[in-house]
């Protein structure tokens, strides 16, 4: 690709691997790109903030749109810009889909109690997409000349964590995409549908998948390495009293 990722406010990581921070929460959204399609992992907080980032990828890939969809996890700054991707096929964690059929109301909720516009919040979650592929382990996707691995290595942050491998080329080293599993701007928030006896061994997972020498990128802050997931994975043994 010849286009630079970074006049359009993205970061990028690798040979057509890229990610961009959103404002306010500082959220993770990032872009693999293959020759027959592009990966999106995880959409933005508001139908606004979703079609913001479609253009800007159509703008990226000369035209062409995203056509798949990860969903890191059900929180609402991650999941509610989904519906703004027409077409794409949309992969989630299995159980995500009774999740977000359950709690739609405290998805509302807790983005208006975040500070999306309480008509955003609605808009967002009347149409909120529900994953049409369900991740149990691991499974292989083929952008087209770019294989990528989804893992759900959760729970931990939440009850369903997916994560992202984008395996390493041309001299690259490996990216994992973790979603907050893994926090770097701040301390990990562990809310009420948080799994904290399981969450230091999905990180364990985590650094299995990608190795000492991967890139980590974390849902909310800048890019680390597997000394940091590490010893943020001791930090949350010590937090929650687990091995």
């Amino acid at each position: 690709m010849d286009v630079r990722w970074e006049d359009f406010g993205w970061e990028r990581l690798a040979e057509g691997v890229g990610r961009r921070r959103l404002p306010v929460w500082d959220a993770t959204t990032a872009l693999v790109v293959g020759e027959e399609g592009a990966l999106l992992y995880d959409a933005g907080s508001t139908l606004r903030e979703g079609a913001e980032l479609r253009g800007q990828v159509q703008r990226l890939l000369g035209g062409r749109r995203v056509t798949h969809i990860a969903l890191s996890h059900p929180h609402f700054d991650h999941v509610l810009g989904a519906a703004a991707f027409a077409g794409a096929q949309v992969f989630g964690a299995v159980g995500v889909d009774e999740v977000l059929s359950r709690d739609r109301d405290a998805l509302r909720y807790d983005a208006v109690r975040h500070g999306v516009a309480p008509g955003d919040a609605h808009e967002a979650t009347d149409v909120l997409v529900h994953p049409h592929h369900l991740v149990c382990g691991e499974w292989t996707l083929d952008l087209g000349g770019r294989q990528v691995l989804l893992a759900n290595v959760g729970p931990g942050h939440t009850g369903h964590d997916l994560a992202l491998l984008v395996p390493g080329a041309g001299g690259s080293p490996e990216v994992v995409f973790c979603g907050d599993l893994v926090e770097e701007s701040g301390d990990p928030q562990a809310g009420p549908d948080a799994i904290p006896s399981r969450w230091p061994a999905a990180l364990d997972r985590l650094l299995q998948l990608g190795g000492e020498d991967a890139r980590y990128v974390p849902g909310h802050g800048a890019v680390v390495d597997a000394a940091f997931v590490r010893a943020q994975r001791e930090t949350l043994a010590r937090r929650f009293g687990v091995p």
